[in-house]
């Protein structure tokens, strides 16, 4: 397997600090406050289990903590703003009281980013690339918050009936480089976008593959990318495997997509995957 390059960013954070994306693979620990996620929904929708999560999540070593509160599994449907908020606020608040671990709100509503950013998350991590809320791009710019930028085809409802591409890797990148392109016109900063091509989100697994296999081509878009396969559907239609059964199979689809230039994965398991990521960063340094 070849190598390919990657580069070093340098991502604002705020309370003068700064995250460095690319000397090594970053981890985003998955903290899903829901009662219905596909992987674990239900699992830390009670405060203290998902404090209790938090914690161990950063003990196992996770880089930053993304926390949602709304399922964006295939075929969800959308949650009040007033029901996320209530999920999510709670427990970044108590985080931030414990840990000054960076902190990414996982939502399209830029009432949630606005209030969880205030709370003390750092990051907006929006599935919809800015395209749900109108909003939410005043909010990214107002805050300088660093912004991720997620390729989707439709909706969570809606993605996964039939997409179809012509060139599956070229309209993503096509996708993301209208989506910064507003970002930036609307105030945001450049250099504060990562990108994320959207494993699962509106793809079939053959697209998914191939998107892991040459995610080197994101590379022409400089920015960090983020890649987050973990337990993915397409995982399980090559295995056969159940969700808590894709870490090996998510370890290995990661392990690719950090040899051809993956700045971040995002998992759920963040101990099983920090010891994938320690091997997959030696061997991109092996001589």
């Amino acid at each position: 397997m070849a190598v390919s390059e990657r580069k070093i960013y340098s991502i604002k954070l705020g309370r003068n600090r700064v995250l460095e994306l690319g000397r090594r693979t970053l981890i985003m620990g998955i903290l899903n406050i829901t009662p219905d996620s596909f992987s674990d929904g239900g699992l830390y929708h009670d405060y203290d289990r998902a404090i209790a999560r938090a914690t161990e999540l950063i003990s196992e070593g996770t880089d930053i903590l993304d926390v949602g509160g709304e399922s964006t599994r295939p075929g969800s449907a959308p949650t009040p703003a007033e029901v996320e908020l209530e999920r999510v606020l709670p427990i970044i608040r108590a985080v931030r009281k414990k840990s000054d671990i960076p902190i990414s709100i996982d939502t399209a509503k830029a009432e949630v980013a606005d209030k969880a950013l205030e709370a003390g998350a750092d990051i907006i991590n929006d599935i919809s690339s800015l395209r749900f809320d109108p909003q939410m791009v005043r909010v990214a710019s107002r805050s300088g918050a660093p912004l991720i930028l997620m390729h989707m085809l439709g909706t969570p409802k809606t993605m996964q009936v039939n997409p179809v591409y012509q060139s599956v890797i070229s309209e993503i990148i096509a996708f993301l480089e209208e989506r910064m392109g507003y970002a930036v016109e609307n105030g945001v900063e450049r250099a504060q976008i990562i990108v994320d091509p959207g494993i699962g989100f509106g793809k079939t697994p053959e697209h998914n593959l191939k998107i892991i296999r040459d995610l080197d081509a994101f590379s022409c878009l400089n920015r960090p990318i983020l890649l987050a396969a973990s337990r993915k559907r397409f995982l399980g239609a090559l295995t056969g495997n159940s969700e808590r059964g894709r870490e090996l199979g998510t370890a290995i689809a990661d392990s690719f997509g950090i040899c051809a230039g993956a700045h971040m994965i995002r998992v759920h398991d963040v101990a099983f995957h920090r010891e994938a990521v320690t091997v997959a960063d030696a061997l991109r340094e092996a001589i």
